[in-house]
């Protein structure tokens, strides 16, 4: 039986999709993960749902204990990893309410701890391959569902993370959209490092919210419509989720 994690980000802090899921409060040697977890079984696998920022979204994108998240995942044993995450657009194609099955990141953060390796063990560097960070098994599982829903979607992205918590000025959007990046949040780069430095395969499910600040013709971003946007397209990620928990059950 698979051991499936998903990290929820804004708006699925209650994320609940099992009937009568357990709850495991546990802690590692990096302190305590943002929630309790949720435990059940869907199909043949086992899930464990944490919620990034807390139950009630109360820790910052810069206090978020990855390391701690990451490595609760790992003493649960769970072999994979699903992450869902709002993300501003960096590209006209990609409209509020679309899904982006991310596939390359540009980490942006300053204050974020990245890595497990504190100390190098002796014959250990611990330098991570990080070509192609986001697993093909798991992305590919997550662009056939989302065809099969027929929801609007694209099946690659580059996302930048920056450090938060404010959003960008448009000078930093527009740069961001000349390094090449198509979406922007503050979550999935350090968390994608310690999910491959950790050996768990990870993907991600980034909504898109808003235009961050690069649009001339609109508002800069607030906090307001990201939550907003969200709020109506949730039910899409979560049945993204779901759908593809159920077809990696089949699968395995």
């Amino acid at each position: 039986m698979a051991k499936i994690g998903i990290i929820g980000g804004s708006g699925l802090e209650k994320l609940n999709i099992f009937s009568q899921p357990e709850e495991i409060t546990l802690t590692t040697p990096f302190d305590s993960p943002s929630s309790p977890i949720y435990h059940g079984v869907m199909g043949n696998c086992e899930v464990y749902i944490l919620s990034r920022h807390g139950r009630d979204h109360t820790i910052p994108p810069t206090q978020v204990n990855n390391r701690a998240n990451i490595m609760a995942l790992k003493q649960l044993g769970c072999q994979y990893i699903i992450a869902s995450t709002a993300c501003g657009s960096l590209r006209e194609e990609i409209k509020r309410g679309d899904i982006v099955i991310l596939d390359q990141f540009i980490d942006f953060t300053i204050h974020r701890i990245r890595t497990f390796h504190e100390v190098f063990e002796p014959g250990i560097l611990g330098h991570t391959a990080m070509g192609d960070p986001f697993s093909e098994k798991l992305r590919n599982i997550l662009i056939t569902n989302a065809g099969e829903m027929g929801l609007s979607f694209h099946p690659k992205g580059t996302v930048v993370t920056i450090e938060g918590p404010r959003f960008s000025t448009r000078a930093e959007s527009n740069m961001f959209r000349m390094l090449g990046a198509d979406v922007i949040n503050m979550s999935i780069a350090p968390e994608a490092s310690l999910a491959n430095e950790a050996g768990i395969p990870y993907a991600a499910i980034a909504l898109s919210t808003d235009y961050d600040s690069w649009k001339q013709d609109e508002a800069p971003v607030t906090w307001e419509e990201v939550l907003k946007v969200f709020s109506e397209n949730v039910i899409h990620v979560t049945n993204l989720l779901m759908k593809a928990i159920m077809s990696f059950s089949n699968s395995e």
